[in-house]
């Protein structure tokens, strides 16, 4: 098969996976702070709980390019930093340390085992690690197990040995745990089945006789060998192994969870067993087993005890008592196990306790929670079983026991942190006419499941609104001396006048502050140490600390028309189009230079900089003009107001604001000059520091209204809040570096300035008409905001009606009983008081059922209402399993809601009583839902169309068309089309893309003259489709459940022959190619995101932009593919990835290209995630990568920029017309070329440079 591609796109992640595989907690900063390491898919994210702010912030999210299998975190004896150990799909066991100061990941050691891939005789599934940091263990799922000896050398650095083997084969491992046993030689414990009996056995006999074992490998430090220690047959049922304490801390041992039960075990130790209590209740299965599914051991002084969750999500606690001496003190011999109920919390893959007092879940669906414990559960009345009422033998019967569930009480919800998984389905949609689309998306399972809405921006928190006596045109803050913390005044300007108003435990009104009050202010700033500027109309007042006031009247029949100030630097423009500047002196006063510029146009805007430290001044003036020019001048003394630089743009400037910000091409600050213009576009140069000359132009329009500026700090860095028809804010990456433009989820505002005092230190106060506006910009790192609706049970399908802002959505679960079935049994008159209480699902799930389905259908109305608005139960045991929209022609158009579904279904293996299909009609605009009739049919139909004003329906094998009835559907057309089952229908015009369950997709053409349905092209390789979509007449695009994206393009003649008048017959007598049909669809490009695709879209992510695909994964990935328009850019990126696989090779030492490839060759995508890692590199890398790629450093981020910005909703960029002392005559001329290359720009990339 051919790797190239005549297609290539770039294949961006939005949103990153949110399912978390694994958390580990450590101090991996050598610090007495505790961190979480939490691995998602193929990413490592290091997060920061804030034990006083109650959150978790996300410091470094690192991807490996490569499966991470297993995480733990290990300390040397002595040492007070964690490091962490990677097991992972490279065939390679990684050691990494997480570098603070730098805040990025460091691999110290990368020792190769085996093969790559996961392979069940390569290690990395299981991983143990000794408690005092001596050795680790990596497994494999089959036969080999790996020590690896962890050590110091002398200087300090951390040392790993040859691994030593402890190979068995026919051995099967469950778990692995590694044994607390001080400071002897260390010892790992195994859970694991030798099969090599029932293997030889074809009775199957030895198979129903197999023993499951605790094994014990002790590691000889002296003899640097590990032996098989102890063995000793446990429950079968047996998955977990916990490390209980030991040394001075315990008795050592492990606890073994098996179903139903929880054994306490060790070496020359008796065996104790509690089993796992079961919940009471009307609507319980008395007989049904729970098993633990995830734990956690946490030590305190003197004491320890384990939460461990059962499958419903409730935690119990779990101690050991202690035998005691004749003076009270433990003997370390265990006297008895113990059992509580403590709290339900969402079910985890892993649960991690804080020595601050928190609890962390990270959930397998839904959101995950960080809780505060409240208590440790010591003195409630919960009844506690310990395990002298059950034997120890788990084949001995014994006496269940039970508990009631109840509402939390030990513990305290502080924070949910948004997690999508499982994303079930999604569609992009502008229905809020903004400038960008959202997405919408259904996901989560069972009653914590929900409708999400996403949008881009930044997530605003307001503190005060408040209504003002008018409506002000400006607002400023400002503080009385340079060393003061707080701002002292708020200043609002109105047409007549101006209004001071002091910051304290209330805000007032102020009147003897030295400010003219009786007209407009143009500028407010804190001069020097002490002193305060107002900039007016009519001229400058400098107030002193003392209040005396000088003044600086404006210039006979002038006015002062545009001002700019630093803390030691003035400049205004007067309406004659002069510019007067201003300079502190030594004894605090303002002096005017006598040299005065006076400008061609009148000035619209001016800036300076912020004064450097060790500097006097700022070295440059900004000035903007209404011929659609800006200047730069000098302000050096030997060259005052002399022009270094212009810059013409596309309209006249109606901002600017001259500030140094990161910068991720040069690794440290550079300044920039951020201009808006009154068309609503803002641009932001590269001013250079020496020269004045200014570079790299990049362009964004923000909304029709003229752009307005304001310099702001943001988390501790200077940032640009840029306002037009809506706020948004300029900032450095936390993460990147790399400048970010993104919309603020807040109200369109006037004006804007920073604001700082006691109750809210680093805040901004706006205008919106009459009204002043305090609000804070809590998280920089997360720029998808996040609405959600709840819903009923597991989503399947999402829907969006035709006309109107509303969304159907198909919800069903398994094993669940269905609400009538439920009311039944609560109603029930032999139910006992205090059994028939009803629990929230949302907390505690709901009662399972065994063959029962709950399912229903929702009306959601994410834009007004933002609530469900009608909900449809579905009974008689069917489930909903597809659904669609169809405009039946034989009812005048009408489009009515199609919904499939499956009586009595079974999973696996795959069967059911009947199928059904359901017709609603739309009432009230669609917010209602009236049943029409449902039509019986012999399966579920999984795949539901409208076409050509009919029904297309999949059930099983055949293909058929429907056309609405009276009493039920009417058949119109069937054929037989797909191998095994259809999944998924697509079209245009007469033809359909048919997606089968495991064999890719076929495609079928309707013949309307003989009402046929003929399959004409089908595909080469199996692949298990998940969800396509047509990308144009002959290509689709899709994914499968092996986590892999493709497009497949029909061959152009194979296309035409298929549409041509008549040749209905000779399609269906043509002659079959390998038992499938005639032709064989092309693969253009193929590419394995690692996230199981379960929706894709072609779809535009900003208005009059190129189409790209839009898919989302199951773990909650977002990702888009966006397709290269010329040849010269793949180019560039191929080689630019070549280049980043060998210098930024990752992490976990898997092969990227391999990665990429894992079931088939990448083929026609650049992976644009690995090439946004060019910006995290070292400078001396990405000098190296430019010299190779022959450009600069800028030019490679700004051409990745371009990219990445896609899904940003669309940056622009262009080159800067500039150069130094250019005439207003060649200024027009330049103004010509860009009005020609305005109406250039939407049909090509073109860029025009002077």
């Amino acid at each position: 098969m051919a790797t190239t591609s005549s297609m290539f796109m770039y294949s961006l992640t939005i949103q990153p996976p949110s399912s978390i595989t694994q958390a580990i907690l450590g101090q991996f900063a050598g610090t007495k702070e505790q961190q979480i390491i939490t691995a998602s898919g193929s990413r490592i994210t290091l997060l920061r709980p804030d034990p006083l702010l109650g959150k978790v912030t996300t410091i470094l999210s690192h991807d490996v390019f490569g499966i991470i299998r297993t995480l733990a975190a290990f300390r040397l004896a002595g040492s007070n930093k964690d490091y962490i150990i990677i097991g992972s799909d490279s065939g390679r066991i990684t050691i990494i340390e997480y570098v603070p100061s730098q805040n990025r990941f460091n691999r110290l050691h990368l020792e190769t085992f085996g093969k790559s891939g996961i392979r069940r005789v390569i290690p990395g599934q299981y991983l143990a690690v000794d408690p005092k940091g001596r050795a680790c263990l990596i497994a494999s799922v089959e036969k080999n197990k790996l020590v690896y000896v962890l050590n110091r050398n002398a200087q300090a650095e951390l040392t790993i040995s040859s691994p030593l083997e402890a190979h068995k084969p026919q051995t099967l491992v469950f778990a692995m745990v590694g044994l607390d046993v001080g400071y002897e030689n260390p010892v790992f414990a195994s859970l694991e089945v030798d099969y090599s009996d029932s293997d030889q056995d074809p009775t199957g006999e030895a198979y129903l006789e197999i023993e499951k074992s605790l094994v014990y490998y002790e590691l000889d430090l002296g003899l640097n060998h590990v032996v098989r220690k102890w063995s000793d047959p446990v429950d079968r049922t047996a998955t977990m192994l916990f490390q209980v304490p030991g040394g001075a801390d315990g008795p050592s041992g492990v606890l073994v969870c098996g179903e139903d039960n929880i054994t306490y075990r060790h070496i020359n130790q008796e065996a104790f067993r509690v089993t796992v209590p079961r919940r009471r209740g009307a609507t319980e299965d008395p007989q049904r087993k729970r098993c633990i599914i995830a734990g956690v051991m946490h030590k305190m002084k003197g004491a320890f005890f384990f939460l461990l969750q059962s499958e419903d999500g409730d935690l119990f606690k779990v101690t050991l008592e202690m035998v005691e001496d004749d003076n009270g003190q433990p003997t370390g011999e265990v006297k008895r196990l113990k059992i509580k109920y403590f709290d339900t919390v969402p079910i985890a893959s892993s649960l991690c306790i804080l020595k601050s007092g928190f609890l962390f879940v990270a959930s397998e669906t839904g959101n995950h929670q960080f809780y505060q414990f409240e208590k440790l559960g010591d003195d409630d009345e919960e009844t506690e079983f310990n395990s002298d009422a059950f034997p120890s033998d788990p084949t001995e019967p014994y006496t269940p026991v039970y508990f009631h569930p109840r509402a939390a009480e030990n513990v305290n919800l502080v924070e949910s942190i948004d997690a999508m998984n499982p994303l079930l389905d999604c569609k992009i949609a502008n229905l809020t006419e903004e400038d960008a689309p959202q997405v919408y998306a259904v996901c989560g399972t069972g009653a914590r499941s929900t409708f999400r809405t996403l949008k881009h921006g930044l997530e605003v928190s307001e503190i005060v609104e408040s209504e003002l006596p008018g409506v002000p045109s400006a607002v400023w803050t400002t503080k009385l001396t340079r060393n003061d913390e707080y701002d002292a005044y708020i200043i609002l300007s109105f047409l007549n006048g101006t209004l001071v108003l002091s910051i304290g435990e209330t805000v007032e009104e102020v009147t003897d502050t030295g400010f003219l009050s009786s007209g407009p202010t143009l500028a407010v700033q804190q001069l020097g140490e002490d002193a305060l500027i107002q900039v007016h109309p009519k001229g400058i007042r400098h107030i002193r600390a003392d209040r005396r006031v000088n003044e600086w009247p404006a210039p006979q029949h002038r006015s002062i028309v545009a001002a700019t100030t630093n803390d030691r630097q003035v400049a205004v423009a007067l309406s004659s189009g002069e510019i007067v500047y201003f300079e502190m002196d030594s004894d605090g006063g303002l002096a005017e230079y006598e040299e005065k510029r006076e400008m061609s146009g009148t000035v619209t805007c001016l800036s300076l900089g912020e004064v450097p430290e060790g500097r006097v001044r700022s070295q440059f003036l900004a000035v903007g003009c209404d011929d659609s020019t800006v200047r730069i001048l000098s302000l050096a003394p030997d060259s005052i107001l002399e022009n270094k630089s212009v810059q013409a743009l596309t309209s006249a400037p109606s901002a600017l604001s001259i500030m140094a910000m990161a910068d991720s091409s040069s690794g440290g600050s550079t300044l920039y000059l951020h201009i808006g213009l009154y068309s609503g576009v803002y641009l932001r140069t590269v001013l250079d520091e020496i020269t004045g000359e200014l570079s790299d132009t990049r362009t964004r329009f923000l909304g029709p209204k003229p752009a307005k500026l304001f310099r702001v700090a943001v988390k501790g860095q200077t940032a640009v809040l840029a306002l037009s028809s809506r706020p948004w804010l300029g900032y450095s990456d936390p993460l990147t570096k790399g400048f970010m433009l993104t919309p603020l989820n807040y109200v369109g505002l006037e004006w804007g300035w920073n604001f700082s005092s006691e109750q809210c230190t680093e805040g901004m106060v706006g205008i919106q008409g009459q009204n002043l506006r305090i609000f804070t910009i809590e998280k920089l790192s997360n720029n998808l905001l996040q609405e959600s609706i709840p819903l009923s049970y597991t989503p399947r399908s999402l829907v969006r009606h035709p006309d109107q802002p509303l969304f159907y959505v198909i919800e069903s679960d398994n094993n669940i009983l269905s609400p009538a079935t439920k009311s039944q049994l609560l109603n029930d008159p032999s139910v006992v008081n205090g059994d028939a209480i009803e629990l929230p699902p949302e907390e505690f799930g709901y009662p399972r059922g065994k063959g029962h389905w709950a399912s229903c259908i929702h009306v959601v109305d994410p834009i007004n209402a933002k609530e469900t608005l009608q909900c449809i139960e579905l009974d008689g045991n069917e489930a909903a399993v597809s659904m669609t929209t169809v405009s039946f022609s034989s009812q005048d158009d009408e489009t009515f809601l199609v919904v499939g579904t499956g009586k009595d279904m079974v999973v696996s293996p795959r069967s059911s009583t009947a199928g059904f299909i359901h017709v609603y009609r739309f009432q009230e605009d669609g917010k209602e839902l009236e049943f029409i009739h449902k039509t019986r049919v012999e399966e579920p139909p999984l795949a539901l169309l409208g076409f050509q004003g009919r029904l297309l329906v999949g059930i099983g094998k055949d293909l058929r068309i429907y056309d609405l009835g009276m009493k039920q559907l009417l058949r119109k057309a069937q054929a037989q089309v797909a191998p095994n089952l259809i999944v998924g229908l697509q079209t245009q015009g007469s033809r359909i893309i048919v997606s089968d369950v495991q064999e890719s997709v076929i495609y079928v053409v309707y013949k309307f003259q003989e009402n046929q349905l003929i399959p004409f092209t089908d595909d080469l390789i199996a692949r298990w489709t998940t969800c396509t979509t047509m990308v144009d007449y002959e290509t689709v695009a899709g994914g499968d459940k092996f986590g892999n994206l493709w497009l497949l393009r029909c061959p152009q003649k194979a296309s035409e022959e298929a549409d041509e008048d008549g040749s209905g017959a000779y399609l269906l007598h043509d002659r079959q190619y390998l038992q499938g049909a005639p032709n064989r669809l092309n693969l253009m490009c193929h590419y394995f995101p690692q996230d199981i695709p379960t929706s894709v879209q072609k779809t535009n992510l900003v208005a009059g932009g190129r189409d790209v695909l839009v898919w989302g994964g199951l773990q909650g990935s977002i990702g888009i593919l966006v397709p290269f328009v010329g040849r010269e850019d793949v180019d560039f990126f191929q080689t630019l990835e070549q280049h980043l696989r060998t210098e930024d090779a990752p992490l976990a030492g898997r092969d990227h290209l391999i990665y990429r490839s894992y079931y088939v060759p990448v083929k026609g995508v650049i992976d644009g995630d690995l090439c946004e890692r060019y910006a995290l590199l070292p400078n001396d890398k990405k000098q190296m990568i430019a010299g190779e790629l022959d450009r600069s450093v800028r030019e490679i981020e700004r051409k990745i920029s371009r990219f990445s910005r896609t899904c940003e909703q669309g940056w622009h960029i262009e080159r800067g017309l500039v150069r130094r002392g250019i005439g207003n005559g060649l200024i027009m001329c330049i103004l010509n070329i860009i009005a020609l290359r305005q109406k250039l720009k939407r049909e090509s990339s073109l860029e025009l440079v002077i």
